[in-house]
């Protein structure tokens, strides 16, 4: 009776958790790539968040096969010069009801120089170097969307895409800005951790201004 009623709360608490984190993607100029498992609005806690064990190997986008090293908070890996893109559906594993599972897959990007997007999703400049984004799912823009930007100050707004699939960063001072969004899927899929009927997409674009 006990598993019975406990087996929802668990579900609940893995959707919480995989829902509140994000993996974002941080460089300096032409340096190593960084990858993060967190909550970037909140300050990183020593060490790392919690759930970072769960960031084990994203997949890098053709970004070269460097090894990963494990770092206090943030897998390091050296990747050619450009922007750079990883994913990654294993950081949690499925949660929810055996008919029913659910999942996630993360994709995250660094840079503003390529105004391509080449994974699923992805928040793409409309031009090298440009404030103004789109939000592409599937080669397509997606149109009303939510975004957030996060700024260096840890200062957050929620935008909303246009038609165009495009938003406008406010840019508030020099730094280092994140912008992330997400989009439920509901079907038949295959991830890495088995079958699951719903699929979260979140994307994650990192700049330097």
């Amino acid at each position: 009776m006990k598993a019975r009623y406990f087996a929802p709360l668990l579900a609940v608490f893995a959707f919480s958790s995989a829902q509140a984190h994000e993996v974002w993607i941080e460089r300096d100029g032409n340096g190593p790539a960084r990858i993060y498992l967190g909550e970037p609005a909140m300050d990183m806690p020593e060490g790392g968040d919690p759930e970072f064990g769960n960031l084990k190997a994203p997949k890098l986008i053709g970004g070269g096969s460097a090894p990963m090293v494990r770092k206090a908070g943030y897998l390091e890996v050296a990747v050619p010069a450009g922007d750079v893109r990883a994913q990654d559906d294993a950081v949690f594993k499925p949660w929810g009801p055996d008919d029913k599972k659910e999942g996630i897959v993360y994709y995250a990007r660094a840079g503003r120089s390529d105004a391509r997007a080449v994974m699923p999703f992805e928040i793409a400049p409309v031009s090298a170097g440009s404030s103004q984004f789109k939000l592409i799912r599937d080669g397509k823009p997606v149109a009303d969307a939510d975004v957030t930007v996060i700024s260096p100050d840890k200062w957050s707004k929620s935008l909303k895409t246009g038609k165009d699939g495009t938003l406008t960063v406010p840019v508030r001072g020099k730094g280092r800005y994140l912008l992330s969004a997400s989009h439920k899927e509901e079907g038949a899929f295959d991830t890495s951790g088995g079958k699951v009927a719903v699929l979260y997409h979140t994307a994650t674009t990192t700049f330097v201004d």
